[in-house]
């Protein structure tokens, strides 16, 4: 009993030493703390979750979990039609499968509502609302790649002045998505990606054909290609970017003619049946109703 008790005794001393020395020992060296206090923010945390929010994370995650359960995951064509949109980050790619599940089962419900050919508006409006999602981002990317491609002939011509003012190529890039980040934001956005994969580590050809990958535009193909022979075959940088300047504005007044050329057949439609009946009856009305007095 007084081995017991005396163990039991050391014991509890031993605890008590420990609780008292643990903050002397345990405490944080220099650095760790002032670390500590260069992180350390006393500021509230304001910001409230709202109910729009938390309802939105809970689908997503119901929606992430039923995905993973079928086993269906995004392949590397829909995630490089993605970065091709600029829609970066898992949640997109969260909510286009979520749409792609909800839309189907909206378009049946509404379906169901109609008394007449049930079962075919469920079919019509599952299907399409199926297919919303990737419509949308079908359009979504042509509509990059057309604000991307108006201001490529713009960049150019930036790049070479930069590049003849004195910069290198990888800071005067850098200087022309500063330019243009105003006018045509997802220039900048792309010209920032190649300059973070450059920091990185990757090469600069790759960076750009990445550029090219991404767009999958005939001027940044060729401004790859263009890059690719000066480095192989050492021409000037300036010459060449110049040169192909030439070409992108040459490609650009070709395209507004073709445009212009077109609208002859495109205001051919509304002209026969929108403007000329309207001009037939200011013209011919007064002689018609004249006419038609005159005979009675």
């Amino acid at each position: 009993m007084n081995v017991l008790f005396y163990i039991a005794l050391s014991l509890a001393v031993f605890c008590v030493v420990v609780l008292i020395g643990a903050p002397w020992f345990l405490r944080p060296s220099l650095e760790a703390r002032r670390i500590l206090d260069i992180v350390r923010s006393d500021r509230p945390d304001k910001r409230t979750i709202r109910p729009r929010e938390l309802a939105k994370d809970q689908l997503l995650s119901v929606a992430r979990a039923f995905r993973a359960r079928l086993g269906l995951s995004e392949d590397e064509k829909l995630r490089q039609r993605f970065v091709s949109a600029g829609l970066k980050g898992s949640s997109k790619l969260d909510v286009y499968f979520t749409s792609r599940f909800i839309g189907p089962l909206a378009g049946i419900v509404g379906g169901s509502f109609i008394k007449q050919n049930t079962a075919f508006w469920c079919l019509c409006l599952g299907a399409v609302g199926y297919l919303l999602p990737d419509i949308w981002l079908t359009r979504a990317v042509r509509r990059r790649r057309k604000r991307i491609q108006k201001g490529i002939p713009d960049a150019i011509d930036l790049l070479v002045i930069c590049v003849e003012a004195g910069l290198g190529l990888d800071q005067a890039l850098l200087r022309v998505g500063q330019e243009l980040s105003v006018s045509y934001p997802e220039l900048n956005e792309e010209f920032n990606q190649i300059h973070l994969e450059q920091k990185a580590g990757k090469p600069r050809l790759e960076a750009w054909q990445g550029l090219a990958d991404r767009t999958k535009l005939p001027e940044f193909i060729a401004l790859v290609a263009m890059l690719t022979q000066t480095d192989r075959f050492g021409t000037p940088i300036v010459r060449a970017l110049s040169r192909y300047a030439e070409e992108v504005r040459t490609a650009r007044r070709q395209r507004a003619e073709e445009a212009a050329a077109k609208t002859k057949i495109k205001i051919l439609f509304p002209l026969v049946f929108f403007i000329f009946p309207c001009i037939f009856i200011v013209l011919l009305g007064p002689a018609v109703l004249s006419l038609s007095t005159a005979f009675k």
